[in-house]
């Protein structure tokens, strides 16, 4: 197996493990799964230990749940880190329907679909919040669907009638712009804070998207209590880093991805995403505060207590991925509150968490100026001296695995030419290869790590009793292209394409040939009537938000053109709402013929590092191409979404690779101890928990990533009872 083992740091790892261990196993936060990724630190930590290095290769299959939701002809996906509250279990399936279990049998106690869910543009569910009053307030839940935010009693599964509109309230209201030009939907769960539930949103990526500003609502009506502009308007810091004019029209610089909470300081940590749109930024020029920012809020009034900003003017889509890891650092014999956050790049960032300093030199760096014209890449970035990135940072020639295979990249297919393609070294020859922070041009550029980076939405796990970080890796090199956007000239031009180009290509392709589980819009004509895609465009589908800012004749035209079908002249368009000069021309992941990555394995990673020195503990390989065949290549590494568990047993717990395998590794070697076959890939993180003293280990089979089949069960496994 490809492993770097350092044995000292592994020695002392053990023995801080074992050395704190009962002052971190008294804590109840840690024994039990009620919050997102086990605690509101996000510690993705267990301090149950039943199941152990010892007799961790004895798991078996408890029980398994089929939650429904799949449909026909479509893929779908369950990315839920499951809530388990007492003896019962609480997930959201394919359908994005809340289901409640017997956490012990996995038999269903009671399912919620509300009748206000629009079934249009879904998008997924990450996870759940509960919220427990020591008055006479029953035990609820929020969970989102789509554009809506519920409150569910968690004892049945009722409607909370008394909370915002009938039980649910639209995130889209309260943002300052029309609700009904806005695409909001909240993908991962929020936190709560004594009554307040703090949230973010998921927000659309190209031009005219929605602002990602953040809010805090009171658990019990559903009434917003405070709210913080991530785009900061007139007065408000930050302002000054936008055009005057970019609060009333730029979206993006929300936060997605996940929130951290210290409850006893009162302070939340939010990390946010790239302004949109993602690849361009000629009409907001500076450094666009708060966008890319780990934000530290008073969590009680939303007042700014600290930022930092990973990235100025972002144009390259490295939002920040995961949410953050609060942990006690140990230097100099001194315990020191810090947080920790990893990036797309494969960076980890370490603050003190009350003041902001960081706790690891970071360097602003000079990268070159952008050569699309409008735009104005901001001259520095900033990168941490420690620790090392855990992804690899830039491509070279003696880099490729196989250089004289045909390169296969998802924007590559040109229907006009009849030619072979190139092999993966000349059209690695043919694109800027640079590393971190080169401007994307029209002839193509390497992002590497990809836009999935380096870390993902899964996160990292971060044990409490020594500070030791384990972090899934992608390494994968994507290739971005650019192309000036095409002006409609009348007769020669159909008025959809421009508007297609600037809203549809970033996620479906150039040439609308799909990407990675992105459905191609080159046959829509053959699967839907147009009645059906116009609502398609306007609303969204499944996991695919929609573009509502768009007017009804922008609309009709984008929907005539990916329909195939020429406009009505009464329905041209002759003047757009949002003009960019330039839209994504090509995206995708770099692959050869095969459909493996152009790099040397290993193409994922998971990796252990000790964030009080900022060293490496071990790196290991995570998954494997079965079809690769390489004697020299035992283990590969795959593409991986999702994140890991760690415990107090010593095993980290991890599925998340397109072998659609679940996996147990040794917390201080790095050594796999098990494994088991999922029936539909585990792209979610896992949850373990305790019932009547046995303990569990849950993961959720959605499948429907990197192209593999959807699933909709939920798998939990355990040791055998003893005789």
């Amino acid at each position: 197996m490809l492993k770097t083992i350092f044995p000292l740091m592994a020695l002392f790892l053990l023995a801080c493990g074992n050395d704190s261990s009962k002052r971190i196993d008294d804590n109840p936060d840690f024994s039990t799964w009620q919050d997102y990724l086990g605690d509101s630190s996000r510690s993705h930590y267990s301090s149950l230990s039943q199941i152990d290095t010892s007799n961790v290769e004895g798991l078996k299959l408890a029980w398994a749940y089929q939650s429904g939701g799949l449909e026909e002809g479509r893929t779908t996906q369950i990315q839920t880190n499951p809530l388990i509250i007492g003896d019962k279990l609480y997930g959201v399936n394919a359908a994005i329907e809340l289901f409640a279990l017997d956490a012990a049998t996995g038999g269903e106690l009671w399912k919620f679909n509300p009748k206000e869910k629009d079934e249009s543009g879904l998008g997924l569910n990450r996870g759940l919040v509960y919220w427990a009053s020591n008055e006479n307030e029953k035990s609820r839940l929020f969970f989102s669907a789509g554009t809506k935010l519920y409150a569910v009693t968690a004892e049945n599964g009722k409607s909370i009638t008394d909370f915002g509109d009938n039980g649910h309230i639209d995130l889209r209201n309260g943002l300052g712009r029309n609700p009904e030009k806005l695409s909001v939907v909240a993908n991962t769960p929020g936190v709560v804070y004594k009554n307040l539930l703090i949230m973010g949103t998921r927000v659309g990526e190209g031009p005219g998207s929605s602002p990602g500003h953040i809010r805090a609502y009171n658990v019990i009506t559903g009434e917003i209590e405070w709210i913080f502009h991530t785009i900061p308007q007139p007065g408000e810091f930050g302002y000054e880093t936008w055009p005057k004019e970019a609060y009333k029209t730029v979206g993006g610089a929300n936060s997605w991805s996940g929130i951290a909470l210290d409850e006893e300081k009162g302070i939340v940590y939010l990390p946010t995403g790239s302004a949109a749109f993602d690849w361009y930024g000629g009409d907001r020029h500076g450094e666009n505060l708060f966008a890319n920012c780990l934000l530290a809020l008073d969590a009680e009034t939303g007042k700014r207590l600290w930022h930092f900003q990973f990235v100025h003017h972002d144009i390259w889509d490295r939002d920040l991925p995961a949410p953050p890891n609060l942990f006690e650092m140990e230097r100099n014999g001194k315990k020191i509150p810090a947080v920790a956050q990893v990036t797309k790049s494969g960076h980890i960032f370490v603050f003190d968490r009350v003041t902001g300093d960081p706790l690891f030199p970071i360097e602003e760096k000079e990268y070159p100026a952008s050569l699309l014209k409008g735009e104005k890449a901001h001259p520095t970035q900033p990168l941490p001296t420690k620790p090392r990135p855990f992804a690899r940072q830039m491509l070279t020639e003696d880099d490729l695995y196989e250089p004289n295979r045909p390169a296969f990249v998802d924007d590559f297919v040109d229907k006009d030419q009849n030619i072979d393609p190139p092999t993966v070294l000349e059209k690695l020859r043919r694109v800027a290869s640079k590393g971190q922070f080169v401007p994307i041009d029209t002839l193509g550029t390497i992002l590497y790590p990809g836009a999935d980076g380096g870390a993902e939405w899964g996160g990292a796990a971060l044990d409490p009793r020594n500070g030791v970080m384990y972090v899934n890796s992608n390494e994968m090199a994507w290739i971005v292209r650019m192309r000036e956007v095409k002006e409609n000239d009348g007769d020669n031009t159909h008025p959809g394409e421009a508007l297609t180009q600037i809203h549809c290509a970033r996620c479906h392709g150039g040439e609308l040939q799909g990407l990675a589980g992105i459905p191609e819009l080159q046959t829509v004509k053959s699967r839907f009537g147009l009645d059906s895609v116009i609502s398609i465009v306007k609303n969204g589908k499944g996991a695919m938000p929609g573009v509502p800012n768009l007017s009804d004749d922008e609309i009709d035209a984008v929907a005539h053109f990916i329909s195939g079908l020429e406009m009505e002249t009464d329905h041209r368009v002759e003047e757009t709402s949002i003009k960019v000069p330039y839209a994504v021309a090509g995206f995708g992941r770099f692959k050869d013929d095969r459909g493996f990555p152009v790099v040397k394995p290993p193409w994922g990673t998971l990796n252990a590092i000790n964030l009080n020195t900022g060293e490496y503990v071990w790196t290991v390989p995570l998954g494997h191409e079965e079809e690769l065949n390489d004697p020299n290549i035992p283990v590969s590494g795959t593409e991986n979404y999702g994140g890991p568990v760690v415990t107090a047993g010593g095993v980290l717990f991890i599925a998340a690779t397109n072998d659609e395998k679940i996996r147990a590794f040794d917390m201080v070697t790095g050594e796999q101890l098990w494994e088991d076959r999922l029936p539909a890939g585990g792209y979610a993180t896992p949850a373990t928990y305790e019932v009547n003293g046995k303990q569990f280990l849950v993961i959720a089979c959605g499948g429907g990533k990197m192209g593999t089949k959807s699933g909709d069960e939920y798998r939990a496994y355990a040791l055998p009872n003893k005789n």
